[in-house]
């Protein structure tokens, strides 16, 4: 008897309606409620000038959102605004605006609303760049000067450099005892790497319109650097080091004029610290480069007193809900998915070769 023949399984076919056309449906329907919500939050979010009540304590500000972060039961209010991390121009939310632009949109917001009575700039930051921290500033002293709405910096672990700058004309400055602050100074970083490149036989090779055109090029070696150079760069050193005391001396003169001497004067030694080095809020107090020893509830009863009111609500004002937002973060993701990585722990700032900065030196990467 031969032998049967050998069984094969035969799947069964595809159930049909599963082809391409599904893909392209479910992308379809994706989009279709993507749009949905982008529309959805314009309206409620971003139409100008409608000043929609929301649950959980918020409210629209133009293009911020007003948010409640205490509420005390009061009709006035304190925006508690934020400089946190190193002071830079560049993009510093999902939004695409940098912190000198979103420091004056909320600032913008606190003087068109009469309700705010008081601004607390909470700031912890070891400083950075020597632009954004004198825009910073500027708005600073423009926005008390128009809106008669007094600001009082409360320094929380680092308010150094360029985070000094920024507080030093608002009419009142707290700090911790254990605050780092002072570091009035600028400094400008970089590297050379033509030992390096001697080593591996690589010379470069520069045509230049006039002496000075290669000037802090990373390739030039060390007999190539005209004295005449180092002078200029020290003189630009010079220059906005000299622009920095001049601020730290026109604010702290200002906010002892506006409080009536209650404030602390600077010492007449007070320059003689300002030479880079760091110090503690305690000895800053002493040297009246800061008003007040206490926390941040110290500068929120500060504020109260100052503008003159009982009790407020402490408010902060956020970037709204937007698709682009969104989107954006996609494309940052699709970005990160491409790039290699390489952590050491450190996470430093990108500062950039032959740019001034308002910081801490141990900021900047070594």
């Amino acid at each position: 008897m031969p032998p049967a023949p050998p069984y094969y399984y035969s799947p069964p076919p595809p159930p049909p309606g599963r082809g391409k056309g599904g893909v392209w449906k479910f992308l379809a329907v994706t989009m279709f409620v993507l749009c949905g919500l982008y529309i959805t939050g314009r309206l409620i979010f971003v139409a100008p000038k409608l000043p929609t009540h929301g649950g959980m304590g918020q409210r629209k500000t133009h293009e911020m959102m007003e948010v409640v972060v205490k509420d005390n039961s009061s009709r006035d209010k304190i925006a508690v605004i934020d400089v946190d991390g190193v002071i830079m121009s560049g993009v510093s939310d999902r939004s695409g605006r940098s912190l000198v632009q979103m420091i004056e949109e909320q600032l913008e917001a606190a003087k068109e609303d009469k309700r705010v009575k008081a601004v607390i700039l909470r700031v912890d930051s070891p400083g950075g760049e020597v632009m954004a921290s004198d825009d910073i500033y500027n708005l600073i002293a423009d926005f008390q000067e128009k809106s008669l709405k007094p600001v009082i910096a409360s320094m929380g672990n680092v308010a150094a450099s360029g985070g000094y700058y920024v507080s030093a004309h608002c009419r009142w400055i707290v700090a911790n005892e254990l605050t780092i602050t002072g570091s009035i100074g600028v400094i400008m970083h970089g590297y050379n790497f033509r030992g390096l490149m001697d080593k591996v036989g690589i010379r470069p090779e520069v045509f230049k319109s006039g002496k000075f055109k290669d000037m802090m090029s990373s390739d030039k070696a060390e007999s190539e650097i005209l004295p005449e150079e180092k002078k200029i760069i020290q003189d630009l050193i010079d220059e906005t080091f000299q622009k920095f005391k001049g601020v730290v001396a026109d604010g702290r003169g200002y906010a002892n004029k506006q409080n009536s001497g209650k404030g602390r004067k600077l010492a007449p030694n007070w320059q003689d610290f300002a030479d880079g080095r760091i110090v503690s809020g305690k000895k800053a107090f002493e040297l009246g480069f800061v008003d007040e020893l206490g926390n941040f509830d110290t500068a929120v009863e500060r504020a109260h007193s100052i503008a003159g009111i009982q009790d407020a609500n402490l408010i902060q004002y956020q970037t709204p809900f937007n698709l682009g937002n969104i989107l954006r973060l996609f494309g940052e993701s699709q970005a990160r998915s491409q790039t290699i990585k390489v952590d050491v722990g450190l996470d430093f700032p990108k500062l950039k070769a032959g740019q001034t900065y308002f910081i801490l030196p141990t900021a900047l990467p070594r």
